[in-house]
């Protein structure tokens, strides 16, 4: 029987569409899913699990990371490191890898390794790791981003066809931004590298444009529609929420958030508007899209004093939720008006570095050691069920949904999660 490759079995489950489209809705390609919001369509997904219990399977990592995995066809994709942790060992052994799983059972399908540019920063910070920037796909390239080692992109069976260098520096919290798809590019958040927003060529690697000026800023950028069908590519920053036309890198506007921190959590858009939360301060904004150069008097319309300075938020009926990341404290405020609608603290609840997800009416959040709890998606709080998946590990990631299914990572496993 004739083998027949991978990219062309993908052209044909996406026929009669381009290779630059998103993928089909049932897969989830980058950070936070196809459109970046953290929320899904499933259904029918469990609400309660432990070790015992709705647990499909679990795949033991080679190296830790606080990456997401992302899932394209029958396909997961997600990033470890190995050879040098937390200041233990040789810098010069740190190598990153990036891993092709089953989407059924989590078998490990292959594995590729990336040496780490020299000389790479011998210690970050809470044990963030070398790995944290998730990989997102499209129908022929894998996209992974390794800081100073650069963009790095794989064909669907592991072969690698190019590699650029986004910048040289590095930071002591680590690189974090994940690759953005739009049309033929991949855009890279290199604000800890060159302290740029850098766009390349899908298919080459090649630079097509850079946008200086990106301080402080960790947060993936999202693509948002103004109200008028406007495209724009959004990054929140240091005191500032900046606006560009994705396909030329021109800035389009910039907005004051009154946060004067550093910004990793991303935005969320809709209707037009884009909220912002972040800084260990705390604070949180919205702003309409559509104008131009400095928009603050005219666009900006609210800012909030709740926020967090990890996770990122979701947006859902016309409200937002989020959970602080140290405080146990999950929010759940007004998109109109900015408005607290309820503010309550968890049961047991740690360190909160995982961006929540939402799907089939529930909102999920997972702490650092691992405790996920599942709330209601309403304006009245209501704590569904608390669940634990096992005690060892560090839960870092984001959860991806898909399948009917939640894929948990740690930094020693992950895990598939379906009702049973």
């Amino acid at each position: 029987m004739t083998r027949v490759p991978f990219r062309v079995v993908l052209l044909l489950l996406v026929a009669g569409a381009s290779t630059r489209s998103a993928a089909p809705p049932a897969d989830w390609p980058n950070f936070r899913g196809p459109d970046g919001s953290g929320i899904s369509a499933e259904t029918n997904l469990p609400t309660q699990w432990s070790p015992s219990e709705n647990i499909a399977w679990k795949t033991d990592l080679p190296g830790p990371g606080a990456s997401s995995p992302i899932l394209f066809s029958d396909r997961i994709y997600l990033t470890t490191y190995t050879g040098f942790r937390d200041g233990q060992g040789d810098a010069a052994a740190l190598k990153r890898q990036l891993h092709c799983l089953n989407r059924a059972d989590g078998k490990i399908r292959w594995s590729k390794e990336i040496p780490a540019k020299q000389p790479e920063q011998e210690k970050i910070r809470e044990g963030h790791g070398y790995a944290t920037s998730t990989p997102a796909a499209d129908a022929e390239r894998v996209y992974v981003f390794f800081g100073k080692s650069g963009v790095i992109a794989f064909d669907h069976d592991g072969k690698q066809l190019w590699q650029a260098d986004v910048g040289d520096k590095i930071n002591g919290w680590g690189s974090a931004a994940s690759p953005v798809l739009y049309k033929n590019l991949v855009i890279i958040n290199a604000s800890v590298e060159s302290g740029a927003l850098i766009a390349l060529d899908r298919a080459t690697g090649k630079e097509i444009w850079r946008a200086p000026n990106i301080k402080e800023s960790w947060n993936t950028p999202i693509i948002a529609k103004s109200a008028d069908g406007r495209t724009e590519l959004l990054v929140a920053v240091f005191q500032k929420v900046l606006s560009f036309d994705p396909d030329t890198g021109k800035p389009l506007w910039s907005c004051a958030t009154g946060i004067n921190w550093y910004m990793a959590p991303s935005l969320v858009a809709a209707d037009g508007v884009v909220y912002a939360i972040g800084g260990r301060t705390g604070g949180a904004l919205a702003v309409r899209l559509g104008g131009t150069d400095d928009i603050t008097a005219t666009h900006r319309l609210w800012t909030a004093s709740k926020g967090s300075n990890v996770t990122s938020p979701v947006f859902h009926e016309g409200r937002l939720y989020w959970m602080h990341e140290n405080n146990g404290v999950a929010y759940c405020a007004d998109a109109k008006t900015g408005n607290i609608l309820y503010e309550e603290r968890l049961p047991r609840a740690d360190q909160v570095y995982a961006s929540p997800v939402l799907a089939d009416g529930k909102i999920h959040y997972i702490t650092r050691t691992g405790r996920a709890f599942v709330l209601a998606a309403k304006p009245k709080f209501e704590l569904l069920a608390t669940n634990e998946i096992e005690p060892r590990g560090m839960f870092n990631s984001t959860p991806a949904v898909a399948d009917k299914r939640i894929f948990v990572r740690s930094d020693r496993a992950l895990y598939c999660i379906e009702k049973k």
